[in-house]
């Protein structure tokens, strides 16, 4: 079994695994530490911009990762080429990723360097960001990977492993990741990284951000009372 096959083949489902049953354990035992822990109130000065960018910026770049790797070849061909897929995933990519980057060195550097905040940070809450900073450069590093080869064949193998997992061919994904560089290899482990220690970070409130508007929609009815004078 090679290196290939325990990090790309075995590992997504370790880290899946650990992410699942971490979040379902932790927000049965430890609601109250279920939370976003924002550090808006200890200081406001930059922090609308800074957090507006990182947000919306990494918002559509997940989203383009899930709609890009996920979607089969044999569905986007109707309306795409892999060639101008790609050029489409670097141009978007860059934006948005260019606009997550600005958000979040503004949010490291008000944590790192204003006493209040960094008081307030947890271990936690320091890694998280730092490996999210080094995961946008390894993506933004990416685009100028891909403009070496604009055939699209390395987006096509990186999709081919994607589903080859969720299809549950561990064996196949191996094989279609083997060939790609260095810098999207290190990418998609760090990525895989971040699930692993999803449950035990802040991150957890992104599942909050899905399912709470579900939950209030299910939720009985509120009788709220007027206080008499």
């Amino acid at each position: 079994m090679n290196s290939n096959t325990i990090l790309f083949g075995l590992y997504p489902y370790v880290a899946a695994m650990v992410c699942l049953v971490g979040c379902w354990a932790r927000y049965d035992r430890e609601q109250y530490s279920w939370k976003a822990g924002s550090s808006q109130m200890l200081r406001t000065k930059g922090m609308r911009i800074a957090s507006n960018a990182f947000h919306v910026g990494i918002l559509f770049v997940l989203a383009g990762h899930f709609v890009g790797l996920l979607m089969p070849e044999s569905l986007y061909h109707h309306v795409i080429s892999t060639p101008n897929k790609q050029l489409l995933a670097m141009v978007s990519g860059g934006v948005f990723g260019a606009l997550c980057f600005v958000g979040m060195t503004m949010l490291i550097v008000r944590r790192f360097t204003d006493d209040r905040v960094k008081a307030s940070s947890s271990f936690s809450d320091n890694l998280v960001l730092v490996l999210l900073y080094i995961q946008l450069i390894l993506g933004l590093s990416t685009i100028f990977a891909s403009s070496q080869h604009m055939d699209g064949s390395v987006m096509v193998m990186l999709a081919d492993w994607a589903q080859s997992i969720v299809l549950f061919r561990p064996m196949e994904a191996a094989a279609s990741i083997a060939p790609v560089g260095l810098v999207y290899k290190l990418h998609v482990f760090l990525g895989m990284t971040l699930f692993l220690i999803f449950p035990f970070t802040r991150l957890v409130h992104i599942i909050s951000g899905v399912a709470a508007p579900v939950k209030y929609l299910l939720r009985n009815y509120q009788i709220v009372r007027r206080k008499r004078a």
